[in-house]
């Protein structure tokens, strides 16, 4: 009897430790991932179904904040594409708490990991992106209107596996094409929160990393920024300028570019040549071939540019298609028949949604009062600083938003960090020094700080002395 009691009384433990006690689902927790170093923080993983009769279901991977997760801010952080996992760039090559080992078959500690600051919701989204899925085929044909309402309806059923962050502050963040889905899941949260009598969104801010904004001001970005950094010619950079008419540009139609301007932009790509990486010009790029078989033979693949994993995204991949390390994350319960890949092969993503204006999205997000962070590695030239920083002062002037710190040099650790401006105390530009169109990948110390800035509602540091956060 008495042992008996015992054993119930573990059992209880464990529940309220792991599961019911906080309201978190027992059935999602990741008790440890393959080769994954010991740490004292909880990680949850699993689906939330977001259309039951269609069969649509969205994957999640969740990390507890590393200390007082209970008193931590809730920040979703999507990946863009369109059709890129959330779970492979920003859980496990940027800002989660865990890389892959360079032999593909372990982990090692994230030191700069923004679990630091927050508690951590990545989401592979929309459905064909990784593990999610659909069991109608005609679901993987969509656009940014189908992906906001799956992540609505996703933000709903997920606070029901955790209901005890219903009330807590939410930030939303991203990169990239994250420069539409976190403008458009911000406005459907809102519009939530206008009829809801029930649960209400406590958004209190928005962060994007080298998002697309506008076309007609991102795309001739590119090319200033070939132009800038020696990349093409005087010449060749004349010719884009002179014969593409930007203000037209759109994608999937290639019948609004003149053949003198399409001339000049395949020049400037054959110059530019493959052999460099467009997300991070300084950086060196990884050879497949070699890393594959280096992989395969169980030898350390790393390669280091900078103080960067260059083959990061390889070794990712393997880690990743490991049956163990599925069974542990909970992950492709449905046996896809394909492999997890960063982007999705199986996506019919929207060709023209690229082209909407995200600029009056934002702008109804500041005038709910809600903070808007938009930041760049200033080393990305596809979608570089030059086109982000000038949609920010437009927005800011649409807004009438004076401004309140002027563009100047930031710091973190005695270093410059980077250079930002705000606007109207709600809208800031920064720019981190040395990052690539992944700003935690290349700065993760940065990162680190300008995010620990954003969640607790302070400026950048303009001096050579600044608090340290990690």
């Amino acid at each position: 009897m008495g042992l008996r009691w015992n054993y119930a009384v573990v059992a209880l433990v464990v529940g309220l430790v792991f599961g019911g006690g906080y309201g978190f689902p027992e059935e999602d927790l990741v008790v440890r991932l393959p080769g994954q170093p010991v740490v004292k923080f909880r990680q949850f993983a699993g689906y939330v179904d977001v259309d039951v009769k269609n069969g649509r279901s969205l994957f999640y991977y969740f990390v507890e904040a590393a200390e007082d997760p209970h008193h931590k801010p809730l920040t979703l952080w999507l990946n863009g594409g369109p059709g890129c996992s959330s779970i492979g760039g920003g859980a496990f090559t940027e800002l989660g708490p865990f890389f892959p080992k360079g032999d593909g078959r372990g982990l090692r500690i994230n030191s700069k990991s923004w679990n630091k600051a927050s508690n951590l919701l990545f989401v592979e989204s929309p459905a064909g992106v990784g593990w999610s899925y659909s069991n109608t085929s005609s679901d993987y044909t969509i656009g940014d209107t189908s992906t906001a309402t799956d992540m609505h309806i996703f933000m709903m059923e997920w606070y029901k596996k955790f209901p005890t962050f219903r009330t807590r502050d939410l930030f939303l963040t991203g990169e990239s094409y994250a420069g539409h889905y976190i403008p458009q899941l911000a406005v459907a949260l809102l519009d939530h929160n206008e009829h809801s009598t029930d649960l209400k969104f406590k958004i209190k801010g928005v962060a994007i990393g080298n998002p697309l904004l506008r076309l007609d001001r991102d795309v001739p970005a590119t090319y200033e920024f070939f132009w800038s950094h020696g990349m093409i010619s005087d010449e060749n950079f004349l010719a884009i300028m002179n014969d593409c008419d930007f203000d037209d540009y759109a994608f999937a139609s290639p019948h609004n570019v003149s053949q003198s301007c399409n001339d000049a932009i395949s020049q400037a790509n054959k110059i530019v040549g493959d052999y460099i990486n467009n997300y991070d010009v300084i950086l060196d790029v990884c050879y497949p071939s070699i890393v594959e078989q280096e992989l395969r033979l169980k030898k350390m693949a790393t390669k280091i540019s900078v103080g960067v994993d260059v083959c990061m995204s390889y070794e990712r991949r393997f880690y990743f298609n490991l049956p163990e390390v599925q069974k542990a994350l909970h992950a492709n319960r449905t046996n896809l028949p394909y492999r997890w890949t960063m982007c999705s092969s199986v996506l019919n993503y929207s060709e023209t949604d690229g082209n909407i204006d995200m600029l009056p999205l934002l702008k109804r997000i500041v005038q709910n009062h809600i903070p808007i962070w938009i930041f760049s590695g200033d080393q990305d030239s596809v979608v570089p600083l030059l086109g982000s920083r000038t949609l920010v002062r437009e927005l800011a002037h649409d807004l009438n938003f004076k401004i309140t710190v002027p563009y100047g040099a930031w710091f973190h650790k005695g270093q410059v960090g980077g250079w930002a401006t705000e606007y109207g105390n709600l809208l800031t530009f920064a720019t981190v020094r040395g990052a690539a169109h992944m700003v935690p990948y290349a700065q993760p110390s940065r990162a680190l700080h300008l995010f620990s800035s954003f969640v607790r509602g302070r400026r950048l540091p303009n001096t050579t002395h600044p608090p340290i956060y990690d």
